[in-house]
């Protein structure tokens, strides 16, 4: 969908965050397909490191096409 966003955009400044949900939430493809966006207000924990053991644990499936790139995190059973 980025591509799509990226047109979508057309150049406007992006100095507010509601100017990229606004624009975000407001991209279709020709054939539709949709995109829902809001702002997340939560506060997080910066600086976080994440340790080996921790990133084990993590369900990722590599894609066939460059699978150190493109993959897909599933839930944890």
């Amino acid at each position: 969908m980025f591509s799509f966003i990226s047109s979508n955009w057309r150049g406007e400044p992006l100095c507010e965050y509601e100017t990229v949900v606004r624009l975000i939430a407001g991209t279709t493809t020709a054939k539709g397909s949709t995109v829902t966006c809001r702002l997340d207000h939560r506060k997080y924990a910066v600086r976080r490191r994440i340790t080996d053991e921790e990133f084990a644990h993590v369900n990722l499936k590599p894609d066939t096409f460059h699978g150190e790139w493109n993959y897909t995190i599933h839930p944890r059973h």
